[in-house]
């Protein structure tokens, strides 16, 4: 399903600030040999997160989900200079990409990657958190959330991507593990009392959370 239009999506990308260089070059890179390149933030979510990031000015920032370090790149973008991102990969293969474009960048002695399980390294990871990003594996979005928000600094933020999953969560009825999962996620997050949140139709859809 076709969730924003695209006449619209092209149109708010022309009124965007244009990525520089190195965001370019891992968008090609990333569409050009990847086999999950749809994965991949982009130009208008990545803005999105840099500008996100901007007015928070955090100090800490994690980010569960790597991928290429796309979006590791543009959180940096905000961060305090004396500020840290840690970002947690699963996929060897996709770290060691990240790795090398994240060398190239302005913030390679600000980003720190993990490689393994997220649960594991979430919990070994003792840091106030500003702001939080999660785009890992859907199923764990929950367990995800409930391990970082006690970590979360109040007032900080928690951004969780693809919460519309394609438009597979407006059908009458969602099958599929991702789809049911995501949709879970959401209703648990809104029946929560202790968080503000917004759900916004951007791309495929970001959960933006406020711990009160």
């Amino acid at each position: 399903m076709e969730i924003i239009n695209p006449l619209a999506q092209e149109y708010a990308e022309s009124f965007t600030t244009p990525d520089d260089a190195l965001l370019q070059e891992i968008t090609a890179f990333t569409v050009n040999t990847h086999a999950k390149s749809h994965m991949l933030s982009g130009h208008l979510q990545g803005k999105f997160l840099e500008m996100v990031s901007c007015m928070i000015r955090p100090q800490y920032i994690l980010e569960i989900g790597t991928f290429t370090g796309y979006s590791a790149i543009c959180l940096s973008k905000g961060l305090q200079s004396t500020g840290k991102l840690h970002t947690i990969e699963v996929r060897e293969e996709d770290a060691a990409v990240a790795q090398n474009f994240i060398k190239r960048s302005s913030f390679s002695e600000q980003i720190k990657i993990h490689i393994g399980d997220a649960r594991q390294i979430i919990d070994e990871l003792y840091y106030p958190w500003d702001l939080v990003f999660i785009d890992a594996d859907k199923v764990s979005y929950t367990e995800y959330f409930n391990r970082v928000l006690p970590k979360v600094k109040q007032g900080g933020f928690i951004l969780a991507d693809n919460v519309l999953f394609h438009g597979q969560v407006l059908t009458p009825e969602i099958k599929g593990k991702n789809p049911k999962a995501i949709q879970a996620f959401n209703e648990y997050i809104m029946q929560r009392t202790d968080v503000e949140k917004v759900l916004l139709p951007l791309r495929d859809g970001i959960y933006l959370i406020r711990k009160l």
